[in-house]
């Protein structure tokens, strides 16, 4: 059940009970416990939501730009830093980070490659001997096992740390970093335009609402506590 909901009834029916049994006290904690937690459900609602003649409510999505600027700053600032990017390419030891290219490797063409290598042989001294046994369709079975073997090669060298080295190195240059947070900047700023003011207050809604409904519990329970104590100072004056 709402916490806020559970807050106001019991702040309500113990401000009732009291005034229809003449308790003084009873009434002062059960007023003051439902004046703290109602304060507290309209301060939650204000945040979220415009309130006619309240200045200052519905600051969410009023500072819907200011909002989406901090998170671009935020992620600039704190995350894509050259420190952090230089802890991403390394590991704790130091040792260049070892990512994994096998993918990309398996996925690439390289029957261009074959191609470039048949000719160089037809255009070196070999290619007069290469025409006595076929010329060129002499070398085409031999296509796919280049291209296997050329792509376990690359694999191979792609783990070696002397390759990850200079992956680092080249990434960590200052035209280069600059060039990815200008790129990161690009997509963190395209996304957030893709968001409404009603998006982000859905946003922060979901992340805090339920937070925020302990400050209800707690605004009736301070208040309750005032109201005692005011009725007891009441009570011990009379």
């Amino acid at each position: 059940m709402n916490k806020s909901y559970i807050t106001n009834s019991i702040a309500l029916l113990l401000a009732v009970i009291g005034y229809f049994l003449s308790q003084d006290i009873l009434f002062a904690i059960g007023i003051f416990a439902l004046s703290g937690a109602v304060t507290n459900v309209l301060a939650v609602h204000m945040l979220f939501e415009k309130v006619p003649l309240l200045y200052g409510s519905g600051v969410i999505p009023s500072q819907f730009d200011a909002f989406k600027q901090a998170i671009a700053n935020m992620m600039m600032t704190q995350f894509f830093t050259d420190q952090n990017i230089d802890k991403f390419l390394s590991q704790n030891s130091g040792a260049p980070v070892h990512f994994d290219f096998s993918n990309v490797i398996h996925k690439i063409d390289l029957e261009p490659a074959f191609d470039s290598l048949v000719q160089t042989i037809e255009e070196s001294s070999f290619g007069g001997m290469l025409a006595m046994f076929g010329g060129n369709d002499a070398l085409q079975p031999l296509k796919q096992p280049f291209i296997d073997k050329m792509k376990a090669s690359l694999v191979n060298i792609s783990e070696q740390d002397e390759f990850n080295e200079l992956v680092r190195a080249q990434l960590e240059q200052p035209n280069v970093l600059e060039g990815m947070r200008q790129k990161v900047e690009a997509i963190i700023e395209q996304r957030l335009n893709e968001l409404t003011p009603e998006m982000v207050k859905d946003i922060i809604q979901q992340m805090i609402r339920k937070h925020l409904g302990w400050l209800v519990v707690w605004g009736g329970v301070f208040g309750g506590l005032i109201g005692l104590i005011v009725a007891l100072i009441g009570h011990f004056n009379s």
